[in-house]
This record gives C-alpha cells, structure tokens and sequence, in this order.
C-alpha cells in the first residue's frame, strides 16, 4: 500500500511519526503484517534546512521501529511544498486476509480512534484550536492500529476498514456497497476529539470534508444532523482509526480485549439489512 501527503501538524518530527502511521494502516485493515517500507519525500531544498527533513525522517524511523517494518529506501524530489509518505509491504496468508466486503446484516460496527482530526487541522491554520486540543489530535494521528488489528483478527471480523480522506461516511459506504448492505450509525455514540463540535460549528471545515459531505449526501439520511454533525461524520481524516463489522456476540468479546489493552473503541451503530450501500444516521 502507499500514502503520502503535506503536513498536518507544525512539528516536523511529528509529521513523519503520522505520514508513517497512515501509510502502515491500510496493512493492519487488512489484518496482515507490515514489513518492510520505502520512504516518498518531496522537499524544498532551497526553502527549509536540511535539518526539517532530517526531523521528518527520524519521526518516521521511530514509527516504523515502533513497528517492527525496515525501512528498506526510498525515493526524494525537489518541490515547493513538502510532502512525505511510504510505500508499505505487508504480508498474510490469502485464506486470512480481511476484506472490507464481508459485513452482513446484524453485525455491529466498532469504531477505534475519535474523529475529528481534520478538523483541528483546520483549526489550526485559522487559529481556533487550543493547544490540549492539538496535542490530543497528533497523538491520535501518531498512534498506529497495530495494537487493535491484532485483537480484531482474534475475534471473527466479517469486514474492516481503515478510515481516512474519505471520512466515516464514505468508507463505510465502500464498505457496505461493497457487502451489498444498509447501515445505521448512532450519532452520539461516535468518539470525537473533545470540542471537536464546537470547532466544527465556528467554520473550521475544510474544502475536502464540505466534497464529502456533498458526496455523503447521496447515500445517507442524515435526519435531524446539524450542519455541523455531518462535518464531523465526513471529516477528512489523517491516520484514523478502524471501522470493524462483526457479530454483537464477537464484538463483546472484542471490546473487553481493547479495554484490557487500553485500546479506545465505541459500537457506533449496525448492519440493518441487505441493501446498496445506505446510511441512516439517528441523531
């Protein structure tokens, strides 16, 4: 798999920590293993020091050790904007791999990791977000699934996926047009970063989630969501968590193993019926 982008975060140490995080999470949604990577870097040689790419570099060193994945290379050009990424190789037996086209009707979907985290991205460049709030954003970004797809591959998932650019709303739309079912998430049992709500209402939503919401908007009932609500619900996020359907029997089980392992995760709604890929949101 590979993933690359520009920064997210003012700290180049941190930016490579996430850029490397998101990159292995496709690997882990997939309930494989990564192990080896290649770096992508574009930077501006003539704009920063060399000292920012050097930072870049360390913070995702860190992840992938974190990881257990060698950094085996990589790639670099010169551009005006920075931009760091990987390409990601992960291994598992093709019997075991876990698809994102499996979920059937009444499997509950567990969600890890609040959302929210483009919207403090935006926050921040217009100066609406606190300092807790940040750092609560970047440690959430910086955090890999390693820890929860082990757990999740021990108790039966019938689809995962990891949640990104698309936000919620629209990987779960692949995931359940892909399974050929409906889904219904409970708005208020979705975790968000604290103030995320309030950020969300002062405007900062960026280009990208106001396209999901548009895109959204097509396959979803939304009821009685705010404006806000539904930025939320299609934030753009960066190195989010996982959205694992399974069996409510499963998902009990899966839950009491994440809360042993300190791992955040909230049921957020269910599987309804077969279908073509709906969305009901009850808020």
């Amino acid at each position: 798999t590979v993933d690359f982008f520009t920064p997210v975060v003012d700290d180049p140490y941190q930016f490579g920590a996430i850029a490397a995080a998101n990159a292995l999470s496709d690997i882990y949604a997939m309930g494989a293993t990564p192990v080896f990577a290649l770096n992508l870097v574009a930077f501006p040689v003539n704009r920063l020091p060399v000292s920012v790419l050097r930072d870049i570099m360390n913070g995702a060193s860190a992840k992938a050790q974190e990881a257990g994945v060698s950094i085996l290379g990589g790639h670099s050009i010169e551009d005006n904007e920075p931009k760091f990424g990987m390409a990601v190789t992960g291994f598992i037996h093709p019997e075991k791999l876990i698809s994102n086209a499996g979920a059937i009707p009444g499997d509950v979907l567990i969600l890890t990791k609040p959302l929210g985290t483009g919207i403090v991205a935006t926050a921040q460049r217009l100066g609406l977000a606190e300092q807790h709030t940040l750092k609560a954003a970047a440690e959430i970004m910086m955090g890999l699934n390693k820890n929860a797809a082990a757990q999740m591959i021990l108790h039966s998932p019938n689809a995962c996926t990891d949640i990104s650019g698309f936000g919620l709303l629209g990987h779960l739309h692949e995931m359940i047009s892909a399974s050929a079912v409906d889904a219904s998430i409970d708005f208020h049992e979705v975790p968000l970063i604290p103030g995320i709500e309030e950020l969300a209402s002062a405007g900062a939503v960026s280009g990208g989630t106001r396209a999901n919401v548009t895109h959204a908007e097509r396959f979803t009932d939304f009821g009685d969501t705010t404006t806000a609500g539904k930025a939320i619900l299609c934030d753009a996020q960066t190195s989010g968590g996982l959205l694992i359907s399974l069996s409510p029997d499963n998902a009990a089980l899966l839950l009491e193993a994440f809360d042993q392992h300190n791992i955040t995760a909230s049921i957020i709604g269910s599987i309804t019926r077969k279908g073509r890929g709906e969305i009901l949101i009850v808020y």
